[in-house]
């Protein structure tokens, strides 16, 4: 009488018989736990561990390639969210909008600042603490029914973040991508602060133009056909000459140069493992210039030494 073989199961579920072995720990798997590998199968704690040990693909600059521009959908996102709280409440405008310094009345109105002023009046803006406004105004739009574009200042300005943000970001990665717009942002309200703090001002167009001018370091760090993108920052730069009687060119200007600083980083750090040290230390250099220019400026404004 021939010995009886032992029953041999999943070592995932003991229950279940098997005759098959992982490829790389041998031990046995059924059909649920079975993964598909060059030769034979894995266990699915194998290929965990494969998917570790496997280098993530990188992009040119460093950021991981990611096929759905989910940020550029997020920030158009909040872009249009915001707008409607506008409409709901226009008094968001008023609250959120860039403002470096201003006065309020006592009955409501809003007068341009001056370093002194009566006891019933008092100081907004960012001179009064709020430094919010140095980002929330890149996050809101003109009404439908004010200034020179109304409603197609949102439209124009959403559809220029969906052509030039899905193409930086393919670029960048998420990360990078989310730090170059908000420092773009921000590179524009202070230049605003700076030249014209008594202004007014709101949109996405200065982080839009900092978009801009990524897109044309990247495309000469990677070796592109130039005539294609030369047009398109010769649109960019007439844009910012005409802006200059109908918008902020300070926002426009003062994002354009801080996102060309970022991409500048991003596009010439060493391809080693300092690479992100150092895109990181730069991008964190610019903060803090723009964080003390605008308090400089601030202080100058309240007499503050």
């Amino acid at each position: 009488m021939e010995p009886e073989s032992a029953v041999t199961t999943c070592y995932r579920h003991p229950a279940v018989e098997s005759h098959v072995r992982c490829i790389r720990c041998e031990r046995y798997i059924c059909p649920d736990c079975m993964r598909e590998a060059a030769v034979g199968h894995q266990c699915p704690e194998c290929v965990r561990e494969g998917a570790r040990s496997v280098r993530q693909a990188r992009t040119a600059f460093g950021g991981r390639i990611t096929a759905v521009p989910l940020v550029t959908y997020v920030l158009i996102g909040l872009n249009v969210l915001a707008y409607v709280g506008e409409l709901v409440r226009p008094a968001i405008v008023d609250r959120f909008e860039m403002l470096g310094a201003g006065l309020v009345g006592p009955h409501g109105g809003q007068y341009m600042w001056q370093g002194t002023y009566p006891s019933d009046f008092h100081a907004e803006g960012v001179v009064d603490g709020e430094w919010y406004r140095l980002l929330t105004g890149a996050f809101l739009h003109l009404p439908p029914t004010e200034g020179t574009f109304g409603i197609l200042h949102i439209v124009m300005n959403m559809v220029s973040l969906w052509n030039i943000g899905r193409v930086v970001e393919a670029q960048l990665g998420r990360l990078r991508y989310v730090v170059l717009y908000l420092l773009s942002a921000l590179g524009g309200s202070v230049l605003v602060l700076l030249i014209a703090p008594g202004e007014h001002t709101l949109g996405a167009s200065g982080a839009i133009f900092g978009l801009g001018a990524a897109y044309y370091v990247m495309a000469r760090r990677l070796g592109a056909d130039m005539a294609v993108v030369n047009r398109f920052m010769a649109g960019l730069l007439l844009w910012l000459l005409i802006s200059a009687g109908l918008t902020s060119w300070q926002g426009h200007l003062g994002g354009l140069l801080a996102g060309a600083v970022v991409t500048l980083a991003y596009a010439y750090a060493p391809r080693d493992s300092r690479r992100a040290l150092v895109q990181a230390g730069a991008c964190a250099v610019l903060l803090v210039v723009l964080l003390v220019s605008a308090w400089a400026k601030v202080a100058e404004l309240t007499g503050v030494q």
